[in-house]
């Protein structure tokens, strides 16, 4: 078997754990509602249910490197999909808010496993001239979760009930572990010398800290003193982090990657568009059944619209690429990708559904040719020997910012709500997420304006 051959088999295989994460979130997002109505909470307090597992995400991806290299990677990816598994049907028996938000936290941790380190086994072997084809196998598999997520969250909650969406997860992440444990080949441990314990103490405080302010400022779920205090201690944590691990030889998270510009720069703008366009999943579903009256079923076959533009743009990136290069496919799409979210603050329940769905479509289009490009740039200049280090980190930016934008977007609809006066969610409110959104994917654009005109040329293939 060739090369190639290898790298397109073993994304693929991978690509089924990043489909049953992405199909997991989609599916949540549109059960949302239902879930709302038979645990007796506020559709946007639920949306704890989602940045919890995001948090418990962040916190231990950064364990995920070290991890790896000490006991291999593939048996610790499929160690990883059996946690996710299993804390998925435990999450499908929830009888209340803390518990599901527990169970999350279980997944999330089973998912900071899963994800980098399926994507270490990859980027290991693939060669700068492969990678954004590798990239593109591993992305194209994995964007049926966000395509079938929503209808089929929507039908399995009509049908049954909200918890039919975990349920879904065991059959497809024990066929993954099946042909994870029969087609990848096995990754012999290193010896990586000891963690660094308390960097990835001091890290793990302070993402987990300043999620819990954020999440709960405001929002009467605690005292206010106590979100405050969240805030700072995580701040503070946050600085004793960064001047512990600048001393440190082999530090829990290598921030000298930063120095490398193609790494930087979707590591840092490219929070910032994620952060924005993370909003966007949340809102949509929760708009077309609130907002708009629809049952779970329809707000899911009409919001997969937004998935379906992502899945057809990837065909077209490494052709956009080579002839644009980095910079001016991430400058120029990011402000086509913020006027599409813009656009959906002007829907309104007289908008025909169809009309609704071309907008969806073409703004998947958009942002699907951003997260491609970011995530190839990414790894373009991270030599070999520090590529574990690098899918740990831009791992941990990669999913913190996603339940940033749900916390963006549950803060704006709170915020608007209280403004108006009313006391239900309307359409409205829903306008203000949408706009706020797209201001904060705009606010990345003059940072991809700075990067070098031949960034990335090795990987994208661009000539001037």
């Amino acid at each position: 078997m060739s090369a190639a051959r290898d790298h397109r088999g073993i994304a693929l295989i991978v690509a089924s754990a990043l489909f049953m994460q992405n199909l997991d979130s989609a599916v949540l997002a549109t059960a949302l509602p239902a879930m709302a109505r038979d645990l007796n909470e506020d559709p946007a307090r639920l949306g704890a249910a989602i940045t919890s597992y995001l948090v418990a995400l962040t916190v231990f991806i950064p364990f995920s490197a070290w991890i790896a290299d000490r006991f291999g990677a593939k048996r610790v990816f499929m160690l990883a999909i059996l946690v996710f598994v299993a804390s998925s049907v435990l999450c499908g028996r929830a009888q209340g808010l803390g518990e599901l938000v527990g169970f999350r936290i279980l997944q999330g941790v089973g998912g900071a496993m899963m994800v980098p380190v399926g994507r270490l086994l990859l980027l290991r072997g693939v060669a700068k001239k492969d990678m954004l084809s590798a990239m593109a196998w591993l992305t194209m598999p994995a964007l049926l979760g966000p395509v079938t997520g929503p209808p089929l969250g929507g039908v399995l909650t009509d049908l049954f009930s909200w918890r039919a969406v975990f349920w879904i997860n065991v059959p497809i992440g024990l066929i993954g572990f099946a042909l994870v444990a029969w087609k990848i080949p096995y990754v012999a441990p290193t010896r990586p010398g000891p963690p660094d314990l308390l960097g990835l103490a001091l890290t793990g405080a302070t993402l987990a800290l300043a999620m819990f302010g954020i999440e709960t400022v405001g929002r009467h779920v605690v005292p206010g003193w106590i979100s405050a205090a969240s805030l700072v201690l995580g701040v503070l944590a946050g600085v004793l982090a960064v001047l512990h691990m600048r001393r440190r030889e082999r530090p829990a998270v290598d921030l000298s990657l930063f120095r490398i510009a193609t790494f930087r720069d979707p590591a840092l703008a490219g929070s910032i568009f994620r952060t924005g366009a993370g909003a966007v999943p949340f809102l949509i579903p929760v708009m077309l059944q609130i907002g708009f009256g629809m049952s779970a079923s329809q707000s899911g076959f009409v919001s997969f619209a937004t998935a379906l533009g992502a899945f057809a743009m990837k065909p077209l990136v490494r052709p956009l690429l080579r002839r644009t290069g980095f910079r001016a496919a991430l400058a120029g799409n990011g402000v086509v990708a913020a006027a599409g979210i813009a656009a959906l603050a002007l829907l309104t329940p007289a908008w025909p559904a169809a009309a609704i769905f071309l907008l969806l479509a073409a703004g998947g289009l958009a942002r699907s040719l951003q997260f491609t490009a970011l995530n190839t740039l990414a790894f373009a200049d991270v030599p070999a020997e520090r590529m574990s280090a690098a899918t740990a980190l831009y791992g941990t930016l990669q999913q913190l910012t996603p339940a940033l934008g749900v916390v963006l977007a549950t803060t704006t609809l709170e915020v608007s709500l209280t403004l108006s006066g009313r006391g239900a969610l309307a359409v409205a409110d829903f306008s203000w997420g949408f706009l706020v959104a797209a201001a904060v994917v705009l606010a990345s654009v003059p940072l991809h304006a700075r990067l070098a005109a031949d960034a990335g040329a090795e990987v994208s293939g661009h000539r001037r």
